[in-house]
């Protein structure tokens, strides 16, 4: 399948390479700005560790862990 979102790290940088979400998800996902050759940092993590935070076109957005499984990037 690829490197997913889910592998990076707090402070680590990557580049959105394909979305495998479908449906309503992949809207959500696109609406934010989650579009091919977008970078996106991960900020942080909650305390239990799902969700993560990351910096999205200077938003920052909150992504469930089974959401990050369908973000393919490139690290």
């Amino acid at each position: 399948m690829g490197v997913t979102l889910n592998q990076i790290t707090v402070g680590e940088q990557a580049m959105i390479k394909e979305l495998k979400s479908t449906g309503g998800m992949r809207r959500r996902l696109l609406d934010i700005g989650l579009v091919e050759n977008t970078n996106i940092q991960c900020l942080g993590c909650s305390p239990s560790g799902d969700p993560k935070a990351y910096l999205i076109r200077g938003a920052v957005i909150a992504i469930r862990s089974e959401d990050c499984n369908n973000i393919l990037i490139i690290k």
